[in-house]
């Protein structure tokens, strides 16, 4: 990947490796690179796997994710958020650490502990559930309100004349999970407490990656990226842009 101007940003939205030292390389790679780098965790990030050195768990894994970046000059969601100026601006882009809570169920899941019982059952299971540790919370739902309430009253201080790119590794509504081939999986896949954000925040454009479904779809007026690079076997797929990085801003078009 390669930027198109010296000027370039680069977003990342999440899930770069497992093992601490290659989310690393691929960072400080990246930084080289770009003019700006702003990243976000994904679940892969927080996984701690037998062979990583780093055996940090849950919120102390995530702070030294932080820490890694700073030191190589990429901004994160503990960062101040800063403002793209370039064509299509004046932005606010604000990366954003917010995790899932269950609560995109099936229609036949009253509670979470239900959904999950469905996943088991039906052999869909995300590995969260056995490498995402939720230290020093009780549970991943409770990190990721924890999470909502801290980015929420951030967001809520940002210039109001301004509109905004949320950049989360989870979509930030439902409604993108509805083209999963395994309903089940939903429930990795975000939280209903954002499902309004894009509007109360003034999004210009919403970037995530968690699906693996790269596209482009608009919600109550609001483009949404779904920007993800995705596996070596997914590549094949007809149009995948696994090395072209999707433009935000200016838009595709822009000038002509």
């Amino acid at each position: 990947m390669r930027p198109e101007h010296p000027g370039d940003w680069l977003l990342v939205a999440g899930d770069l490796g497992e093992v601490f030292a290659d989310v690393a390389w691929a960072l400080e790679t990246l930084s080289r690179h770009y003019a700006r780098v702003i990243w976000t965790p994904g679940n892969h990030e927080l996984w701690v796997t037998p062979d990583d050195p780093v055996q940090l768990r849950g919120e102390q894994r995530y702070l030294r994710l932080v820490e890694l970046c700073r030191s190589l000059g990429v901004l994160t969601p503990e960062d101040p958020y800063p403002v793209w100026v370039g064509p299509g601006g004046p932005l606010v882009v604000a990366p954003l650490f917010l995790l899932y809570d269950y609560s995109f169920r099936t229609p036949t899941a009253d509670t979470g502990a239900q959904a999950l019982e469905q996943a088991y059952e039906a052999g869909v299971v995300c590995s969260d559930e056995f490498l995402l540790h939720p230290d020093p919370y009780p549970g991943r739902a409770e990190w990721c309100r924890a999470r909502i309430v801290a980015t929420e009253a951030r967001l809520a201080e940002c210039d109001p004349e301004l509109s905004t790119v949320l950049v989360n590794h989870y979509p930030l509504l439902r409604e993108p999970t509805d083209i999963l081939r395994h309903p089940e999986f939903a429930q990795w896949c975000g939280t209903e407490l954002t499902a309004d954000w894009h509007l109360r925040f003034r999004a210009a454009a919403v970037v995530y990656g968690h699906l693996h479904v790269p596209r482009t779809t608009w919600h109550d007026g609001v483009r949404f990226e779904e920007v993800s690079v995705g596996y070596p076997r997914e590549w094949q797929r007809p149009g995948h842009p696994r090395t072209v990085p999707r433009r935000i801003f200016p838009e595709p078009g822009w000038g002509r």
